[in-house]
């Protein structure tokens, strides 16, 4: 590096591929961990955070002693390259740092990443999706020590492997077990996490889904808990949802009366499946889905996946990443998922040809959260519905409005969303909500004391073992 190539790198300043230190430490290490497990990057030593050229003295084993100092204390071990520029007294020396193949790389056991200007330390879940996706596999393609191949169902993957049959109009020589050990779903003969939630015979404890129909935030009229196979909980939550839609009969002039639905199925059904195929299945959480009169809250475990943001996803500015491969891959052999990627577009799209309000998407709770409005846009279809034929529940039936949309002119920005995470967590406590809103817990107190004097949030029962209550007005 010339002395004009590092005059206009540090003018650049510091950010997602560059720092500046002004002598070699611990922190000097973690750094040119980060830029390993990112997209690479460099290290001027010698020059401080406010660009003053502070230089280094060197002895004749300097260099050779850091880099050995480096090598020890990452695993696996990074060996930099390293540059020495100048002369004199006021050295600069460069370290540079390329994007390590096998991710994540750790120093003295921690794990860091990039983010803009500064180092930020890994989550577990962050380590594991980084090593899975660096060797490109996924959680569900390993061994489950939990589980047997006698605790799938033989039948089950016979009628998986009729679908296959129907779906590509080609017959499937194999015998089930042959054809589970290419599939890949046995793996050196033991049952794989994917096959098991795929296939399992009884009940699967990780794969707990709850569906509710909700008449007030607290006031559930009808409710089902699923515990079984991927395939069978599509199947059912999209039954118990039909069941509680409104059903129009709309006259076109044909002999028979077209049905239309207060919501769109095919969002309903992208939606589901997308919550089953991609969520995260060593959450402790469940799956919760609510049908209120005016809107069908969907949230699944499992923030987005390979770093994308809700942004990316509105802007169709991604690449397909799954979490689940294996899932996905058996999704996709029955039909049931079209195109890897294209599941929110196609929502959006359906919802809007639907005539419908656009869906929100919003990261919560270690989550994805998805909501379907009832609401007609302005520009919807004309409502050519055969009235005294509708079937279901009473067109406009209100019990209580949601307390933000009420009161919204009166509730500050973190009141609301306190609001919203109590929705979908009665038990939160003023911790979990302190780091969901990035704000102090004596500030969420204070919020929470707010509401209370408002009347719009009572609280039932201990602090530990108690439960919020929001109060329809």
């Amino acid at each position: 590096m010339t002395d004009q190539e590092l005059y206009n790198l540090i003018q650049q300043g510091e950010g997602e591929n560059l720092e500046l230190k002004s002598s070699f430490n611990n922190e000097l290490i973690e750094t040119l961990v980060a830029f390993a497990n990112t997209s690479g990057g460099k290290v001027v030593l010698g020059i401080d955070d406010k660009n003053k050229h502070t230089g280094v003295k060197l002895s004749t084993e300097s260099v050779q002693r850091w880099i050995n100092e480096i090598k020890n204390k990452t695993s696996p071990a990074l060996l930099p390259d390293v540059s020495v520029i100048g002369s004199g007294e006021k050295l600069i020396v460069v370290f540079s740092a390329q994007e390590y193949p096998v991710k994540p790389v750790s120093t003295r056991g921690k794990y860091y990443k990039r983010v803009a200007n500064s180092n930020h330390l890994m989550s577990l879940d962050e380590i594991s999706n980084e090593h899975l996706r660096t060797i490109n596999s996924s959680w569900d393609f390993y061994p489950d020590p939990n589980h047997s191949i006698e605790a799938i169902s033989i039948d089950k993957v016979k009628k998986f492997i009729r679908k296959i049959e129907q779906q590509t109009q080609t017959k499937v020589e194999s015998e089930p077990m042959a054809f589970l050990s290419k599939f890949e779903i046995i793996r050196d003969k033991q049952l794989t996490f994917g096959g098991f939630l795929l296939f399992v015979k009884e009940y699967c404890l990780i794969s707990d889904v709850q569906v509710g129909r909700f008449k007030s935030e607290t006031l559930i009229i009808d409710s089902i808990s699923l515990n079984t196979d991927l395939f069978t909980e599509v199947d059912e939550i999209l039954a118990f949802i039909k069941k509680h839609l409104m059903v129009e009969y709309v006259i076109t002039g044909e002999p028979q009366r077209t049905e239309r639905f207060d919501y769109p199925m095919d969002a309903i059904r992208e939606i589901v499946i997308n919550m089953i195929v991609h969520r995260d299945y060593r959450d402790s959480s469940h799956s919760i889905i609510k049908v209120f009169d005016d809107r069908i809250e969907f949230f699944n475990p499992g923030k987005l996946y390979g770093n994308l943001t809700i942004a990316d996803l509105l802007a169709d500015n991604y690449t397909s990443q799954t979490r689940n491969k294996l899932i996905a891959k058996a999704f996709k052999e029955i039909g049931l998922i079209e195109r890897y990627g294209s599941g929110i577009r196609r929502i959006i799209n359906i919802c809007k040809d639907y005539g419908i309000k656009h869906p929100h998407f919003e990261e919560i709770f270690h989550g994805l959260k998805v909501t379907l409005f009832k609401e007609k846009t302005a520009t919807g279809k004309k409502d050519t519905t055969d009235v005294g034929e509708k079937v279901g529940e009473k067109v406009g039936e209100k019990v209580g409005e949601k307390v933000g949309e009420k009161v919204g002119e009166i509730l500050s920005d973190n009141q609301q969303k306190i609001i919203k995470l109590i929705r979908l967590k009665n038990h939160i406590s003023a911790r979990e909500l302190s780091a969901e809103l990035g704000i102090s817990q004596r500030k969420v107190e204070e919020n929470i004391s707010k509401l209370k004097e408002k009347e719009i949030l009572k609280r039932h029962g201990s602090a530990k073992g108690g439960h919020w209550e929001i109060i329809e007005r």
